[in-house]
């Protein structure tokens, strides 16, 4: 379970039970406790509490009243009672207000953990429930939405029964990368996975900024229009991913959707981009990739569409084919995977990878790669990043640090480490957070700011995706596995 709320005025009494918890073999990530009815109701309208341990007799609002406030509330606890008032008709009112156990005090530790443990097999299987509920009807809407001949019987059988799932307020359709990592589950928003080679949010209008600023905070975002019902969810998603295209060309956060643009006028210089792969084979192969870059932010810079970048891109992967078909043997198959575009961050990220292909490609085939020199550099680019790790690092930053082209380093990073500059990082940072989870008693914000994220969130999803649990958890699972108990 997520949060356990511990209702109790005796302050002992709350840090005998809290011990029970953090001895017994049940998750639970954040316990909370107060010492009256009336704080515990301002705690629960607040925040989602999964499950509330309460006392009956308490100063002000009392247990009983207590458990008949909280029916009011959206998300309401399960709640175990304990109480050393051993009067029957007291026990009877609370079980039918939908108490799940009455544990008379002193209390038995025993008698506590089953309860609660029968609570958090509960909470795990309403959990997997909604979980299989959630994985049909992303399913059933992402038919909805690739499915162009949908008949309106169709319609109406998703909108009955997937519309409460944040359809039926208004809402918009988010496209970006297809970015790694399970779809996640939130009540604020519905993530519908890969579509398209695009992931796929669903999120309400007021919910929009938020996800925007947390979850989706690194991304390069498409943003629909707002609409309303499941029968427009087709239009969102081709709004949403019309945006993202031009969220991916101009390298921006977040572009919102504001009409169709007009087609491209003509399509890629052809003899320019002969020109370039002609040189990359020769000892010009610098100014080929000066052209390069000119080139595709000429494309940027003047307004034309993703689909001329495309187009562009594709052009010169064929003449690269075409003119080197006879050396490129395995480098082809890195070659051929610039054709889908979108499966970068950006349009920036693309180049930087193009641009790269050409510079390994280009050394290999004239051997004239300086193996020692750049490897002594790239070496002191990890120095510089394993003493500077917890800044606002950046590729530039190092590779300007040692003084290297910023091209040339992503190539070279990525050749001897075996790991893109931003996948490195990552790496080192939860390398060190995991150390500190394990070795010390610093909160998560802590760590997290120690290890160079300014968000927690953003430090908490990036973790879970690198090691398959919470920092919470993993401290829990480091102190179970050396012996040590969390009291």
């Amino acid at each position: 379970m997520n949060t356990l709320l511990i209702v109790e005025d005796d302050k002992a009494i709350r840090q005998v039970i809290r011990t029970i918890i953090r001895r017994s073999e049940i998750a639970v990530s954040n316990i909370m406790e107060c010492g009256d009815g009336r704080t515990a109701l301002e705690i629960l309208e607040k925040r989602k509490v999964d499950v509330m341990i309460t006392d009956v007799i308490m100063p002000g609002i009392d247990g009983i009243r207590l458990v008949q406030e909280m029916q009011k509330l959206t998300h309401k606890p399960l709640v175990v009672v304990v109480s050393g008032c051993d009067d029957f008709a007291c026990a009877v009112q609370l079980l039918r207000l939908g108490i799940r156990d009455y544990i008379m005090k002193p209390i038995e530790s025993e008698r506590l953990v089953e309860s609660l443990g029968r609570l958090d097999r509960e909470i795990n299987e309403k959990k997997r429930r909604v979980r299989e509920l959630r994985m049909i009807g992303c399913q059933q809407l992402k038919y909805m939405i690739l499915n162009e001949s949908i008949s309106e019987h169709e319609v109406q059988t998703v909108t009955s029964s997937f519309e409460e799932q944040l359809l039926d307020q208004e809402y918009v359709v988010c496209c970006l990368e297809n970015i790694a990592g399970e779809d996640e589950d939130s009540e604020s928003y519905l993530c519908l996975g890969e579509i398209e080679n695009n992931r796929i949010y669903i999120v309400g209008r007021d919910n929009k900024d938020l996800l925007l600023k947390n979850e989706l905070r690194d991304c390069h975002v498409g943003v629909s229009r707002v609409h309303c019902g499941v029968a427009q969810l087709r239009a969102a998603y081709r709004e949403a991913k019309s945006a993202r295209k031009e969220a991916f060309l101009r390298v921006r956060h977040e572009v919102e959707y504001s009409g169709e643009r007009p087609g491209d006028k003509g399509g890629p210089d052809e003899e320019k981009i002969r020109q370039i792969a002609q040189l990359i084979g020769t000892d010009k192969g610098a100014a080929a990739i000066k052209m390069v870059e000119q080139y595709f932010a000429k494309i940027r810079r003047e307004g034309d569409s993703c689909d001329m970048l495309y187009a562009s891109v594709n052009m010169l992967i064929d003449e690269i084919c075409r003119t080197y078909r006879n050396v490129l043997q395995e480098d082809e198959k890195e070659l051929i995977g610039f054709r889908d575009i979108y499966r970068f961050a950006h349009s920036e990220e693309l180049m930087e990878e193009v641009i790269g292909w050409i510079i390994g490609f280009r050394e290999k085939i004239s051997e004239e790669f300086d193996d020692y020199k750049n490897r002594s550099k790239v070496d002191m680019a990890l120095a510089y990043i394993r003493n500077n790790y917890d800044k606002d690092l950046n590729m530039a930053v190092v590779s300007n640090h040692v003084s290297m082209n910023y091209s040339l380093f992503s190539y070279a990073f990525k050749q001897y480490t075996g790991h893109n500059f931003v996948s490195y990082l990552k790496e080192l940072r939860v390398n060190e957070a995991k150390r500190l989870l394990a070795e010390t008693d610093m909160r998560v914000i802590e760590i997290s700011r120690r290890v160079g994220y300014e968000n927690e969130k953003h430090f908490m999803k990036t973790f879970k995706s690198q090691c398959g649990v919470s920092p919470t958890e993993y401290r829990r699972n480091m102190q179970f596995g050396d012996g040590r108990q969390s009291v």
